[in-house]
């Protein structure tokens, strides 16, 4: 697991950034095991770890805060990992969030990202 909460920085935090770090923590190894379901041939220690850390988010705020879009949580996750990851790692989260919207959020429509 690569999450280190340091209490400081945690409350240094406030609002929406907060609520998702939080989170995270509490349900990490529930969220990991989806991730990794979803993310076929991919164990989630292969993957890199701002890649992991984005699909955590992500996919805390699907399980999690209902009132954000599908479609806003892919498309922000993977403005986010085409920024600060590799070169493919837009292509790899949109793909492994796709497929976790359809679990997490059945029945909502989401738009092409």
């Amino acid at each position: 697991m690569d999450t280190h909460p340091q209490s400081t920085a945690l409350e240094e935090l406030d609002g929406k950034a907060r609520r998702l770090v939080e989170g995270v923590l509490e349900h990490i190894q529930s969220l990991d095991d989806s991730i990794e379901k979803a993310a076929r041939h991919w164990r989630l220690v292969r993957m890199p770890a701002v890649d992991r850390a984005i699909l955590r988010m992500a996919l805390f705020e699907l399980r999690y805060i209902s009132e954000t879009p599908a479609a806003v949580v892919i498309s922000e996750a993977v403005r986010i990992a085409k920024a600060y990851s590799t070169e493919r790692s837009g292509n790899f989260v949109n793909g492994v969030l796709a497929k976790l919207t359809e679990t997490e959020r059945e029945g909502e429509v989401r738009d092409e990202v």
